[in-house]
């Protein structure tokens, strides 16, 4: 997504995608604590702008409660709940839908200004578009997310949750967002390195591009943890229990079901996605030391190894102590800070144009 043709994009578009991808992160990294606290379903409508306003008044606040109290998270979970209590967790959903719109507004009016003043390439416009696009479609997802979590299940009796599937979902294209976002940005601000393509370099910039699918890959599996509090199942390491492989592995039917809806198949999965990354990044790092590379790009490959080594003490810290908010919170947001050195290996690995 690099501008090829003239004149050239100015530097001021690449600093304003980098300063999205940041808003982005943002709106990941709360929207990561908003599901920690248990927060997601407290606002049980979405109006684009009537919900700008908070409630002032205890009668308002008190309407906005009964509105809560209909719905099954009040009726089977917290319906002992205070107003007090209520509040809380109603704020934390709200900061989370003020700071998506916040995002749309950082994309949707510089894009405009920089189209005005003509500072896009064409295929830099396209890009936008498709970014501002990605934008809308998230706010949208958001809500049919949150939908999920709203329905009457009259023959369940578990703690409602938003459906896993559409959690993952709205992670997934948040990511693709942050990841569009920042690779642009570092695409138009770091200057290409006369590398030589050699052969070992060209198996070290797919390797890169591997590693950092996987990274994504790890990242958005932690949604369905998420979303079936996966980690609360076998709070153990590196087994899981007294075993490997543990008995309800494949316990539902049809087995493809366990991938995506069995609590210790999911776990078991991001155990298994999670040692395959850093041991990915940790031969990608070994390779590279064989290769001269620029300064700034061994950088990059050290630091992308700290960061996975720093993800996985993270992770394996929040299962045994029974992921506590403040600690999981970190380790969602160390996936993103992982894909976020795995992108700038990949645009310092960048080849020359013809």
């Amino acid at each position: 997504m690099t501008n090829t043709g003239t004149p050239p994009v100015p530097a001021a578009v690449g600093r304003w995608l980098l300063a999205c991808s940041g808003a982005v992160a943002g709106a990941v990294v709360l929207g990561g604590v908003t599901r920690l606290t248990e927060s997601g379903l407290s606002m049980v409508d979405w109006h684009l702008v009537k919900e700008m306003k908070p409630p002032r008044t205890q009668q308002e606040w008190e309407a906005e409660f009964r509105k809560y109290q209909q719905f099954p998270e009040f009726k089977i979970l917290n319906h002992d709940m205070t107003l007090t209590e209520f509040k809380f967790i109603w704020y934390m959903e709200y900061s989370h839908r003020m700071w998506g719109r916040v995002v749309g507004l950082a994309y949707i009016l510089p894009a405009a200004y920089f189209w005005r003043k003509g500072w896009l390439s064409r295929p830099m416009k396209g890009c936008v578009l498709a970014l501002c696009g990605l934008v809308c479609f998230q706010g949208l997802l958001g809500w049919y997310m949150v939908k999920s979590g709203l329905e009457e299940k009259p023959d369940s009796y578990d703690i409602p949750r938003v459906s896993q599937y559409r959690l993952a979902a709205h992670l997934g294209s948040a990511l693709v967002l942050y990841s569009a976002s920042l690779w642009t940005g570092l695409s138009l601000l770091l200057p290409r390195h006369q590398l030589p393509e050699t052969r070992q370099l060209v198996r070290l910039r797919h390797f890169a591009h591997g590693t950092t699918a996987l990274v994504f890959l790890t990242a958005l599996s932690g949604a369905f943890v998420a979303g079936l509090d996966a980690g609360l199942v076998y709070n153990s390491f590196p087994k899981m229990g007294e075993r490997w492989i543990p008995d309800d592995l494949l316990a539902f039917s049809p087995t493809l079901r366990n991938i995506f809806e069995n609590p210790t198949t999911v776990q078991f999965d991001h155990r298994i996605l999670g040692t395959a990354t850093v041991t990915a990044i940790t031969a990608l790092y070994l390779f590279s030391r064989k290769i001269p590379l620029p300064r700034r790009t061994r950088t990059a490959v050290a630091s992308l190894l700290a960061v996975a080594c720093m993800q996985v003490g993270l992770g394996i810290s929040t299962l045994l102590l029974y992921v506590p908010t403040p600690l999981a919170a970190t380790h969602q947001s160390g996936s993103l800070a992982l894909l976020s050195v795995a992108l700038w290996l990949m645009a310092e690995l960048r080849r020359l144009p013809k």
